[in-house]
């Protein structure tokens, strides 16, 4: 804790150096207007509450049951349960059923990490108020640099499996919750005070590092499944805010030739993700995250919005596969979700970035009137991007 508190000095005076507060972005076209119109009075209540959050980070909590050490994230299969049969042997699978014994504090404060640094980007985005900033450094450097408190840069401990696995290169998943803490960095970027700026990108180019070349990684970016688009998704935001061209092109040539073409039917649904157990919710959770990999990667010259292949297969085909079924859940005809069926659809990002892109009304109003705020833990987990004003240009 000393040690914390020296950082936290040294950064009050980094802050010093910080530039200038700046007026509010003003946001451009009918879409963005209506987005600030739907959420500002909930980005300005989150980031009050921000504001009062102190850092917690992996190192606040632990278990035996990881391999790893003090710094080390530590996550377990979700679906894993003791074995009736032999209670104290390895793990079985229960496909799509939770085991609310699993340690999930790291997750946890993982995912309130994000919450709080993408309230605080939001609001700095709608305001320009440089407080939200200071109160963000904070927790970055808690998170990426402080010694005491900070997070290897890997997750070689992730989803753990008692008796079976220490970790697993599915257990990459549980980092999208650090999407929004990288696009919030980059919205705040000429805010922050250059040291902490630095520290977090240095932080993030090591992690890239490790999910580029161990195996971990390289069995996550080869799943078929949302796995596979969520490895690439990362790749994309954390490789945006590092400025590493060369990854973010080959994200852009993995979505083309990989993800889409292989994952997504000629009638727009993902197939993988209907044969699961939770059909609905996974098929929300891909489409999010394919639509992410368009919201972060397209460019003027290479527009992943209007890019279809050969034989026809789009994102804005996904999206139009899946809308009616989030705007009028009755529609479904598969059987429910065998968990959280109740719980969806909240504002998904599909609807909110295919409305901006294809300038689709429907879609903003479905958006607008869906669940901004969900307090279910798993609906949460599943719902990465939860600010979608940091993410609109």
């Amino acid at each position: 804790m000393k040690g914390f508190i020296l950082t936290a000095l040294t950064l009050a005076l980094l802050i010093g150096k910080a530039p200038a507060g700046r007026a509010a972005e003003k946001e451009k076209g009918p879409e963005n207007q209506e987005v600030v119109k739907t959420l500002k009075a909930l980005i300005l209540k989150n980031a009050e509450w921000a504001m009062q959050q102190q850092p917690v980070t992996v190192t606040a909590e632990s278990t035996a049951r990881s391999a790893g050490g003090k710094h080390d994230f530590y996550s377990e299969g979700d679906y894993w349960w003791p074995d009736p049969q032999n209670p104290d042997g390895p793990y079985i699978q229960k496909d799509g059923m939770t085991n609310p014994q699993n340690f999930v504090a790291h997750r946890l404060a993982m995912i309130r990490f994000s919450q709080i640094i993408g309230a605080l980007a939001s609001a700095y985005k709608l305001t320009g108020q440089e407080k939200y900033v200071k109160q963000a450094m904070l927790h970055l450097q808690a998170w990426f640099i402080s010694q005491g408190t900070m997070m290897n840069p890997n997750l070689q401990f992730a989803q753990a499996i008692k008796g079976r696995f220490t970790g697993r290169g599915i257990g990459i998943i549980d980092t999208i919750q650090l999407m929004e803490v990288a696009q919030g960095v980059i919205v705040m970027q000429k805010a922050l005070a250059p040291a902490v700026l630095a520290g977090t990108r240095k932080w993030f180019a090591a992690y890239l590092e490790w999910l580029m070349t161990h195996q971990y990684g390289k069995d996550e970016m080869n799943a078929a499944n949302n796995h596979g688009t969520c490895f690439t998704m990362q790749v994309a935001s954390f490789a945006k805010l590092c400025g590493d061209v060369k990854l973010m092109d080959f994200c852009r040539d993995r979505y083309k030739t990989v993800l889409l073409p292989n994952q997504m039917a000629t009638d727009g649904s993902f197939p993988r993700e209907l044969a699961r157990t939770k059909p609905y919710g996974y098929s929300i959770f891909n489409l999010d995250a394919m639509t992410a990999l368009c919201q972060i990667l397209s460019t003027k010259n290479d527009n992943l919005w209007t890019y279809q292949t050969a034989d026809g297969k789009s994102i804005e085909k996904g999206i139009k596969y899946l809308y009616p079924f989030v705007a009028d859940k009755n529609k479904w005809t598969l059987k429910p979700d065998v968990m959280y069926w109740d719980n969806w659809p909240v504002a998904q990002p599909f609807l909110v970035f295919g409305a901006n892109a294809y300038k689709n009304k429907e879609w903003m109003t479905t958006w607008a009137k869906l669940d901004h705020d969900p307090k279910v833990e798993e609906v949460i987990r599943n719902l990465p991007l939860r600010n979608p004003l940091i993410w609109l240009n």
